[in-house]
């Protein structure tokens, strides 16, 4: 049993990930029994370090590229007995659930489909006492001071927007753009004290250009933006950028509600990535039990899901269309010459 083999597998199955799936369709091969691939599930020891040096030579990285931060729960809500699951807030749940969490850092240069993972922490405070947040500053640092990343901009959503974070970011010499929970506390001035975002009044100059706020508890300045969206619905948003630069040539100009708005929309890159991860290689349908295998497993997605998105930018096609194609001889063959008729009575 190799890695080779189970990424394969990984690719090729449709909807079945378990070992026992897996043996039943290697015929009998030699060393390819549900026990030898279990077992080969718990002897291995990959790491986020195999994905990263796949995916260097990819990325397509400069000052204008992105690094985007955002964690996904693999859902084991059913599952009583695997390590590594505990109750976790999931966001495509809206609420708490059973799961593995897995904090990612995604490097995109931007533009659609030019996006990658390159670095991810599995949550798992028992075994290494790491909050969320400790995962995301260290894959920062790892990023900028081992991986040489040039990106300049962070993104991330208002869960991670810490006074610690933000710091940390600020220190490094990077920008950030982020949403804001409403309940934070902002201050105009000195003699204003703090108050809570709801009592700032805006004019439409002011929704267009945000304001200049400080934050608590944070050392430096920041500019707040209020952005309407079309239902209604209102997002803070702050970013420590105060000049946009051009990469068309034009000379930079001060930032304003419609960059923040483009810059926070490359964020959702990360969001297509994680469902494409769950739907297209099931990084949430291990059944192993033992927390190795589950990293393991893990691991082996990322590499199936980058020979997918790898294969779809030569085809030229989504990584959904690249995986169908696999399928469409078997559905023309059986449309055909059905195996199983319909029923005539």
């Amino acid at each position: 049993m190799t890695k080779q083999q189970y990424i394969e597998y990984l690719i090729a199955t449709c909807g079945n990930y378990t070992c026992s799936n897996m043996s039943a369709h290697l015929d009998g091969a030699p060393g390819t029994s549900h026990d030898a691939i279990s077992d080969y599930l718990r002897r291995e020891k990959l790491t986020a370090r195999g994905l990263w040096e796949l995916v260097a030579p990819l990325i397509d990285d400069g000052p204008d590229s992105y690094l985007v931060l955002d964690d996904s729960v693999q859902n084991k809500q059913y599952s009583q007995h695997i390590e590594l699951v505990r109750l976790q807030y999931s966001g495509a749940e809206h609420g708490l659930v059973r799961g593995i969490d897995i904090v990612n850092l995604l490097h995109t240069n931007g533009k659609e489909g030019g996006y990658y993972p390159i670095d991810y922490r599995i949550h798992d405070v028992d075994s290494d006492g790491k909050t969320k947040h400790d995962h995301f500053r260290e894959m920062l640092i790892a990023a900028i001071s081992d991986k040489r990343i040039q990106a300049k901009t962070v993104l991330f959503d208002a869960w991670y927007a810490s006074v610690d974070n933000l710091k940390r970011i600020h220190r490094m010499g990077l920008f950030f753009v982020t949403t804001l929970k409403s309940n934070r506390l902002v201050s105009l001035s000195k003699e204003s004290g703090y108050i809570h975002l709801q009592e700032i009044v805006w004019t439409d100059d002011l929704l267009q250009t945000g304001l200049l706020v400080k934050l608590k508890e944070l050392p430096f300045l920041v500019r707040l933006f209020k952005i309407v969206v079309e239902n209604g619905d209102i997002e803070w948003m702050i970013t420590n950028k105060e000049i946009r630069l051009r990469s068309n040539g034009d000379p930079p100009s001060p930032i304003c509600a419609q960059d923040v708005q483009k810059e926070s929309a490359v964020r959702w890159q990360i969001e297509q990535m994680h469902r494409e991860l769950k739907q297209l290689v099931g990084t949430e349908k291990c059944q192993c039990r033992k927390a190795r295998s589950q990293r393991n497993h893990i691991a082996c997605c990322y590499q199936a899901w980058l020979a997918i998105k790898v294969a779809a930018g030569k085809l030229g096609k989504t990584l959904y269309q690249a995986q169908g194609d696999l399928f469409r001889d078997y559905l023309r063959e059986q449309l055909r010459k059905p195996t199983i008729q319909a029923y005539a009575g």
